[in-house]
């Protein structure tokens, strides 16, 4: 090949990836514009409407009669709790489905957030807990449930397509402990309970909030740091190892990150159904390939949430917690994900 060649070629290398980079580059800001936006509105529209500069007024501290408890004290906790929920989510679930190289690999799928519901399920209904230890509790059952997947995962050295499998099994014990338990609880406690396993943000709070912010701030930079580390264990163990890669130390990172990432906002709004398992592949068919999804799945679970809650409480004939609509949507997006998978393969 001639030189002339050789520098062509470069030069379509160049401008294809300059190309990626701006796609995702604006597909990433369309969406964090879409997230303000709906931040935005759910200050704005309830029983009462309060306009852009009321908000904006209550947002600087300024006394708006009216707008300052409303909008201060209910909406905006609700609003945050759901946009730091939703990006959790979405970072979280896009770590397992690129590391595990399947879209599949969400946490709703394999078992993570089983975990957290059936802990804080104990704990209401058996340990009679309060509303903080139950969400302490909540992590912490995350935490074991990812912690034992993943040593069962890793006899014999790691296998993605094991460490689902096993997690899915996982998932199904987990749910027999929660039917269980419900079926001995009283009425009241089967209240307390289905309202935090359906996920919703009624009990939105600045005590909710506080610990799933902290997590967002130190947690989320260390996915987005490591996602080079992420897209070259997508070339698999061995791949990686030859390019420099320190995979177990590596995988063990993600790991950790994402599950506490994910147990924190499952402990701030219960387990939002399917925004884990959506995020990822509508961030990866909007960004295109060869880019890093963590930041764009991570807004777009945030749009998924705020949107969702906002047809929860004023699009359907009742209210209902963002929770059960996200589960009206993720139920057919997960049959048609199964029909391209076994068409394409289980690439995310």
């Amino acid at each position: 090949m001639s030189a002339a060649s050789l520098s062509a070629a470069a030069a379509r290398v160049a401008a294809g990836r300059s190309g990626r980079l701006r796609r995702r580059a604006t597909v990433t800001a369309l969406i964090a514009a879409g997230v303000a936006i709906l931040f935005a509105v759910s200050l704005m529209v309830g029983q009462t409407f309060y306009g852009p500069g009321e908000v904006a007024r209550v947002l600087l501290g300024e006394t708006v009669p009216g707008a300052s408890f409303t909008v201060g004290e209910l909406r905006l906790p609700r609003a945050t709790l759901g946009l730091l929920a939703g990006f959790a989510f979405g970072a979280a679930g896009v770590t397992f489905q690129t590391m595990l190289r399947n879209p599949l690999a969400s946490p709703d799928v394999i078992g993570i957030s089983a975990g957290a519901g059936a802990a804080a399920v104990v704990g209401i209904v058996v340990l009679s807990l309060s509303e903080t230890a139950v969400s302490l509790l909540a992590l912490g059952g995350a935490l074991a449930t990812a912690a034992a997947i993943a040593l069962l995962a890793n006899r014999g050295g790691f296998a993605g397509a094991r460490f689902i499998l096993i997690g899915i099994g996982v998932a199904a014990m987990l749910h027999s402990v929660i039917s269980y338990v419900l079926s001995r609880a009283a009425n009241w406690d089967i209240q307390t309970a289905m309202q935090w396993l359906t996920g919703s943000l009624n009990a939105a709070t600045w005590e909710r909030v506080a610990p799933l912010a902290a997590a967002c701030a130190v947690l989320a930079p260390i996915l987005l740091l490591t996602g080079r580390g992420l897209g070259v264990l997508r070339l698999g163990d061995d791949a990686a190892t030859a390019l420099g890669l320190r995979v177990g130390l590596t995988r063990a990172a993600l790991i950790l990150s994402a599950v506490a990432l994910l147990a924190f906002a499952t402990a701030g709004s219960g387990p939002i159904a399917f925004v884990a398992f959506m995020s990822g592949p509508i961030a990866a068919r909007l960004v295109g390939p060869g880019a890093g999804l963590v930041l764009p799945a991570g807004l777009t679970g945030a749009l998924i949430v705020l949107a969702s809650d906002l047809a929860g409480q004023f699009l359907l004939d009742e209210r209902y917690p963002v929770g059960v609509v996200t589960g009206v949507l993720g139920a057919p997006y997960l049959i048609l994900l199964l029909v391209r998978l076994n068409r394409t393969g289980s690439a995310l």
